[in-house]
């Protein structure tokens, strides 16, 4: 078995990480066409409809993502009751996070404790200068340090790798298309998706009718194909925070093992919800039972482990260590 180094996982991920967010945007474009050119049906102008509508979309979803630059690491904070806390309160995980900071070449983030027994952690901003992590009272007290800094060594990842920003901006424009696939429903339903449809029956008449079928149909698919490309981007960047938490820690070990004590738990983290879910390191709903392997956040925690032990060299996972894991998240 060739060994793999964390250099072509990273840069591997990063290349399928921006396809897929240029493919969210080209998307965004289309349905906003799609839409305009709908709502402009018996004018004579529904180009110029689809092409205003397109503009709007996009301009949308640039201020959206604005806000979200801004403000939407504050709003993850809030939402899941984390609290800012100081050096003195925690010196050992304060030592962890400024050596990890340090091995990535970036400023110390905000620390932030997330008082709730179930292991878990994530990192949020707009960049590596205005970033926190923050860490449940139960990863401190179910890891040792060499697993928790397998652990910030993954979150610090995501911080020098500009994760943060990536989610925040794929998420607000998955939201976009959710948003805008609603508003096309609620339009059709209510007005029957053109002005005039009589004048359908005057040329373009077919092409009308087509468009119209076609908007209907990417209204529906929409909130799934954002899902499933929202899912597909996250599961890219946790393999990349594993790889670049080898590069930071030189030890594959630490964080392989805090990922199955992670998978192993059954604490649930009831402060995590749909949105804010593919932040942490491992899955917080799944052990409420909630979503399906194809709508996951994250990435098989077996492939995961797998492929860490890849880096080094090592046989993959047994039957027996499969078996312990096998559904875990």
């Amino acid at each position: 078995m060739t060994t793999a180094t964390f250099y072509s996982e990273e840069s591997a991920n990063r290349r399928k990480s921006f396809l897929l967010a240029l493919f969210v945007v080209a998307f965004l474009a289309v349905f906003g066409y799609v839409i305009g050119y709908v709502v402009g049906l018996g004018t004579g102008n529904e180009v110029a409809y689809g092409i205003g509508a397109l503009a709007i979309a996009i301009a949308f979803g640039l201020l959206s993502v604005a806000g979200s630059y801004f403000g939407g690491d504050k709003l993850v904070l809030a939402s899941s009751h984390a609290q800012e806390i100081g050096p003195q309160q925690s010196p050992a995980l304060f030592n962890v996070v400024a050596e990890m900071a340090t091995a990535a070449g970036v400023p110390m983030p905000k620390v932030y404790i997330i008082d709730d027994p179930s292991p878990n952690a994530f990192a949020t901003g707009r960049d590596p200068q205005h970033s926190s992590v923050a860490i449940t009272t139960g990863l401190l007290q179910k890891l040792n340090r060499e697993e928790l800094q397998g652990v910030i060594g993954h979150e610090m990842s995501h911080v020098r790798n500009y994760d943060i920003r990536f989610t925040l901006i794929v998420g607000v424009l998955v939201g976009s298309i959710a948003l805008l696939a609603q508003l096309f429903l609620r339009y059709t339903f209510w007005f029957g998706g053109g002005r005039n449809r009589d004048n359908n029956n005057s040329g373009g008449g077919g092409l009308a009718i087509v468009m119209l079928v076609v908007g209907v149909v990417l209204a529906i698919l929409a909130p799934i194909f954002t899902a499933l490309v929202q899912m597909a981007v996250s599961r890219q960047r946790e393999y990349l925070a594993d790889a670049s938490s080898v590069e930071l820690t030189r030890n594959p070990h630490g964080l392989e093992s805090a990922l199955a004590k992670l998978a192993a738990d059954n604490e649930s983290l009831h402060s995590a919800n749909g949105a804010t879910q593919h932040l942490y390191i491992v899955n917080p709903l799944k052990k409420l039972g909630g979503g399906s392997a194809l709508f996951s956040t994250h990435p098989p925690i077996v492939d995961r482990i797998n492929r860490l032990r890849q880096l080094t060299g090592d046989p993959p996972m047994d039957p027996a260590e499969v078996r312990q894991l096998t559904g875990l998240e």
